[in-house]
């Protein structure tokens, strides 16, 4: 284990967990600066040495439930926006069943 990594991503992380590999999920949330109620949650996995294994953005509303997903590490997907996602898997599913 690398003590000065865990140390780094202790202070920039407020919250952790231990996973059941060894290695820990990182989070903090951020409160949105536009005056809504939005939550910017950052994720961050990595393994038993401290190496980052995933690197999310969650975007939560006021209950918690995530509206959107950014896959930043380790590849960079882009913005996932559930809601659309959703629509376009239930038209999708009407459209092959008409």
């Amino acid at each position: 284990m690398n003590i000065t990594k865990r140390a780094t991503n202790e202070r920039e992380y407020p919250n952790w967990k231990e996973l059941e590999n060894g290695g820990r999920l990182y989070w903090r949330d951020i409160p949105s600066k536009d005056g809504s109620s939005k939550i910017a949650r950052y994720e961050k996995i990595v393994d038993v040495n401290e190496n980052t294994v995933s690197f999310t953005q969650k975007i939560l509303n006021a209950e918690g439930k995530i509206l959107e997903i950014h896959e930043k590490f380790p590849i960079n997907k882009g913005h996932i926006i559930l809601f659309l996602l959703i629509l376009v898997s239930i038209t999708t599913f009407f459209f092959i069943h008409l």
